[in-house]
């Protein structure tokens, strides 16, 4: 494998035993960026590909929230994804920018350090994590978090994103159906190796839950691997005790998966 990390710069960490570090690493000849968070204790550890939500500056990475996974035990990787924070190329929501997903997947495969890689997406991230594990048979599992799985059903239930999900995707779903198809990893769950796990507030109001109900029957159907964490009281975002909780609940089972494996 050619060495995909173009340049790595330290940046300022909140924790004394985590070492964070701007990455600029190459996507189809694209420079795109992120931040990597790595123990300083030179061990080796799972990879965990931390795959944000949003679009631009909603939902931007946040150095506290990486560190808080790197924590648990995992050397962390977390996309900007194309055109943030000084990388090249626009975003297209899930569109061809997966490809900042599948080659941040390969920046933690190049690393010594790393062992096994799970792949963890929030919100938008959602479909970003379950097209990445299709791409990559071999990671060790999926968590999706407020996830949105459905493409189209967003541009129903979100009418604020709608204007910009128009002009990204290139119209409507009636208009480009298979535009919206290609960000909706639902339909080519049969090749899905990787066991998922949903994560999903029943009060979310900016991904449904009916998106985290859609994702369970759809592998249930195809006799997936599949546990779901559902939240009867919480929104998108969780209060953040309940937060702390369930990063390291996740991460206990993102590594009895990792057990499984080996």
């Amino acid at each position: 494998m050619k060495n995909i990390i173009l340049h790595k710069q330290k940046f300022p960490s909140p924790h004394p035993g985590i070492q964070l570090s701007i990455v600029t690493y190459d996507v189809h000849g694209l420079k795109v960026k992120g931040l990597l968070a790595e123990p300083k204790d030179g061990k080796a550890y799972d990879g965990f590909l931390y795959l944000r939500g949003g679009i631009k500056n909603v939902g931007r990475v946040r150095p506290a929230r990486i560190v808080q996974f790197a924590s648990e035990g995992f050397i962390v990787f977390a996309p900007f994804y194309r055109g943030n924070q000084g990388g090249e190329g626009n975003e297209d929501f899930a569109g061809e920018d997966r490809e900042d997903a599948f080659a941040g997947f390969q920046v933690l495969s190049s690393m010594e350090r790393v062992k096994n890689i799970h792949i963890f997406g929030f919100s938008r991230g959602g479909v970003m994590a379950l097209l990445t594990g299709l791409t990559f048979p071999n990671a060790a599992s999926i968590v999706t978090w407020g996830g949105v799985s459905d493409m189209s059903l967003t541009y129903e239930e979100r009418k604020d994103l709608r204007r910009m999900m128009k002009r990204v995707i290139g119209g409507t779903p009636t208009k480009v159906p298979d535009e919206y198809e290609f960000r909706t990893p639902l339909y080519e769950l049969e090749q899905l190796q990787t066991p998922v796990l949903i994560i999903h507030g029943c009060k979310d109001t900016n991904v449904s839950v009916e998106h985290a109900y859609r994702l369970e029957k759809r592998l249930k159907e195809l006799n997936k691997k599949v546990e779901t964490w559902y939240f009867e009281d919480y929104t998108h975002y969780f209060p953040p005790a309940m937060n702390r909780k369930i990063v390291t609940d996740l991460a206990t089972w993102m590594k009895i998966q990792t057990d499984m494996i080996e």
